[in-house]
């Protein structure tokens, strides 16, 4: 098994800028906008985003919530081991407001289509975004695509992309391993 850097804990806070002021150009103040981390791991993407938009760009409506999507996923009931939910947290109505998923890496599609069936209980959204911090743009079984990415990453199927935060695993780092 090999591995390579991919990104940096410097170029994952650059890309995460970058992202930042691409949401700030079409949400303006985010008065009708409501960031939805994709639990587990687009939860980091958005905490981190929705740091840098209030500290650094003085967004101050800002609305943040976490998604579970476990019982709403295709594989649920597959696999030896069962899935551990997670939890979701949404003290907002998504009713009629834009709603941007947020998750770390895109790969087969299948994670946001059961989001975009999870969020329904919460209201009808008025648009629905996705934001994505890797683009494994040749994995996908569904057609979905990023309406923002980070990096576009070109992996074969038996190549996996591992995200690395500092409040999970101790540091910031994109992987490319090679199984």
């Amino acid at each position: 098994m090999s591995q390579k850097v991919l990104l940096s804990a410097k170029e994952i806070d650059i890309i995460l800028h970058r992202l930042a002021c691409q949401l700030i150009e079409n949400h303006l103040d985010f008065s009708e906008t409501v960031l939805m981390g994709i639990q587990p791991r687009g939860v980091y993407v958005a905490e981190r985003l929705a740091k840098i938009l209030q500290e650094h760009y003085d967004i101050k409506s800002l609305k943040l919530g976490y998604l579970d999507i476990t019982f709403f996923r295709d594989d649920f009931r597959r696999g030896g081991k069962p899935l551990e939910a997670n939890k979701t947290k949404i003290d907002f109505l998504v009713e009629d407001k834009k709603v941007v998923f947020i998750d770390d890496v895109l790969y087969t599609g299948r994670s946001i289509r059961a989001a975009l069936t999870a969020i329904q209980s919460f209201g009808r959204p008025k648009e629905i975004e996705l934001l994505t911090l890797i683009d494994r743009r040749f994995s996908r079984h569904l057609p979905i695509q990023p309406d923002y990415r980070g990096r576009q990453v070109d992996a074969i199927n038996e190549e996996e992309v591992k995200v690395m935060w500092k409040e999970q695993e101790g540091e910031d780092k994109v992987y490319l391993i090679n199984k």
